[in-house]
């Protein structure tokens, strides 16, 4: 969740109370996916792939599901280009 600190790094230069309330939100979401895993949508680049996505502008978070365990490996501004070697952590 480095990726996510570095983007609210970035929003809390001009608003840190949209920082703190941007990580409130997608922090939300992750605990989410304990309960409902499959929640996510496939990634429309990945749609092949074991990967799934939430969105909560501007942040896109990559997770997949290993068994009983839902597991992060990126989170990126919704804006760029994703690098499929991001998800290979």
């Amino acid at each position: 969740m480095a990726d996510l600190d570095a983007i609210a790094d970035y929003i809390a230069l001009e608003d840190a109370a949209a920082a703190a309330a941007l990580v409130r939100r997608v922090f939300a979401h992750v605990e989410q996916l304990a309960e409902h895993p499959e929640s996510g949508s496939r990634p429309q680049e990945l749609k092949r792939s074991r990967y799934r996505q939430i969105v909560e502008p501007p942040c896109r978070v990559f997770y997949r599901v290993d068994g009983q365990r839902v597991v992060v490996v990126h989170v990126m501004r919704s804006e760029r280009l994703l690098r499929k070697n991001r998800l290979s952590r």
